[in-house]
């Protein structure tokens, strides 16, 4: 559906439908974009982009496989050989892509794990928890350098706000990291010394995802409160000393969607900024305009979980509908 009141520029297509047989959590393309991770319950599924085939199927053997365990987090290492998987047992795994088998397991998250990102050199992890904490693991070793704990206790009209970490973000240069809360804040660490830099408030509800721009100029945040915020990072402090005001502002606010926004995702030419929502839809917004472009609608529950392929041109959204879809995307070519 595209919004009439902006000239159309982009033609989007379904390639494939994937059937799970549970919600599909998350979606992440691997750093080609030949494979399509999916986290749905107790395993994890590798497919082919181009023909939608089934590749490998990701499941612990050890993990007993009784009860449900949804893996809520995915992420590829920057040479496409390794995959991490988050998951409500509070374990994170390190799958081998082409033994197909665990080569590590970091452990010492208190609460389910709802979001992995790796350092762009891949040396190392971050893992967001319900537990209130980010914790930087080091690849090599397997130890935690840096557990970053959310420690202020925000106050509602409900009572004591949970300050689970729903996301977290590297810089493409690798020198920060963001993340999402349950208590609304997007923070922003330094991810060398685990300094924390700023708080960004602004949301009105929970904030479930956050993503750098490919040029990390700036952070999108989204959020139960239905909207997306774009965040200037050119103004990031090297440090925040107590009472501090925010450096990070609000450069503009995206609404239209109807419902609770669940995922945002960047294309890699930083063109489009794409979002997954309760509402059913994906909105695919113009940074520059602060406009949406169109919806792509399709999904009949929410969409949890969106990823744009780092070599552009497919986007994919993952759905309580039990479905995990790829689509294409091109700009028009202008006449």
């Amino acid at each position: 559906m595209f919004n009439p009141n902006v000239k159309r520029v982009l033609d989007v297509g379904l390639v494939h439908t994937l059937v799970h047989d549970s919600v599909v959590c998350c979606v992440k393309f691997s750093p080609d974009g030949k494979i399509l991770a999916t986290g749905c319950n107790r395993n994890t599924t590798l497919y082919d982009t181009k023909t939608g085939a089934k590749i490998s199927v990701l499941f612990d053997e050890g993990s007993g496989g009784k009860s449900d365990n949804y893996i809520r987090s995915a992420s590829f290492s920057p040479d496409g050989k390794l995959l991490a998987t988050g998951s409500e047992d509070r374990v994170v795994r390190i799958w081998n892509i082409a033994q197909k088998r665990i080569s590590k397991v970091f452990t010492g998250h208190k609460s389910e794990i709802y979001s992995l990102a790796f350092s762009p050199d891949g040396r190392r992890l971050v893992s967001g928890s319900g537990d209130k904490t980010a914790r930087i693991w080091d690849m090599e070793t397997g130890a935690c350098v840096y557990t970053l704990s959310i420690d202020d206790v925000t106050v509602s009209e409900n009572g004591p706000v949970d300050a689970g970490v729903t996301s977290v973000v590297m810089s493409p240069d690798g020198k920060y990291l963001a993340a999402g809360s349950l208590d609304t804040v997007v923070r922003v660490w330094d991810a060398a010394t685990g300094q924390l830099l700023d708080k960004l408030k602004g949301h009105k509800d929970s904030v479930y995802s956050v993503a750098f721009s490919p040029d990390g100029k700036f952070l999108v945040s989204g959020s139960l409160d239905k909207t997306l915020k774009m965040w200037d990072m050119g103004m990031v402090n090297r440090t925040m000393g107590p009472g501090e005001e925010s450096k990070i502002m609000c450069m503009t606010t995206l609404q239209g969607h109807k419902d609770y926004v669940l995922s945002v995702a960047i294309s890699p030419d930083g063109a489009w900024i794409v979002s997954g929502s309760k509402d059913r839809g994906v909105q695919f917004w113009d940074p520059h305009t602060a406009r949406a472009q169109f919806m792509l609608q399709g999904h009949k529950n929410s969409v949890i979980s969106v990823a744009v392929s780092e070599v552009g041109g497919l986007v994919a959204t993952g759905s309580g509908d039990w479905s995990a879809r790829i689509w294409s995307y091109e700009r028009i070519a202008a006449n």
